[in-house]
């Protein structure tokens, strides 16, 4: 299997990226074009998809991300493309907080993922997804909030329910979390 490509970028779309190493070529489905230039160099991880009809290469920008790739593609229904799609239409970390909160509404916005996916995507990746030495998704500040509203009588569920909007807002105090998450909820209230 190839691990990871070193090379020059000559040229790239939306969804891919041709990177030349000693005068091959090499195709890599890929979804960040933004993070590409033209004659630069760049290392992509990769993932050696082979198929009878086919042998594609799918790459990422970090190890984590190339992980997580792996992990979806063994869930019963989601294939490589699947897999590329969800994680081009969702942050990383945002991605892994929805799945541990067993959101299936947001899952449910990624491409071709319906509610019996969403489902079997929880099933088999919650709590396979954090691990002793990974980062700490939530910043100290959103764990100080999150305990504080449970001290204020909310359960985890309804916490669950606002965690990805809380998470769209880096940087903020425990404080400003906790009124943010307070205003949040009473808007589910109504």
């Amino acid at each position: 299997m190839i691990a990871f490509i070193k090379g020059i970028v000559s040229s790239y779309g939306i969804d891919w990226v041709i990177l030349e190493n000693n005068g091959i070529g090499y195709k890599i489905n890929f979804i960040h074009p933004n993070e590409l230039s033209l004659n630069k160099e760049k290392i992509i991880y990769t993932y050696q998809h082979v198929r009878e009809d086919e042998i594609s290469l799918y790459g990422f920008l970090s190890l984590e991300e190339k992980e997580l790739f792996l992990k979806l593609i063994n869930v019963k229904g989601i294939g490589p493309k699947s897999a590329l799609n969800i994680l081009s239409k969702s942050d990383y970390k945002k991605l892994i907080i929805s799945i541990e909160n067993k959101d299936i509404t947001f899952l449910k916005t990624m491409p071709g993922v319906g509610a019996k996916t969403a489902s079997q995507i929880i099933l088999d990746l919650k709590g396979k997804l954090i691990s002793e030495k990974s980062d700490n998704i939530l910043n100290d500040e959103l764990s100080d909030a999150i305990e504080g509203l449970k001290n204020l009588g909310y359960k985890q569920g309804e916490i669950n329910t606002i965690t990805n909007t809380l998470l769209q807002n880096p940087n903020l105090s425990s404080d400003e979390y906790l009124k943010m998450g307070l205003q949040l909820l009473m808007k589910k209230k109504g």
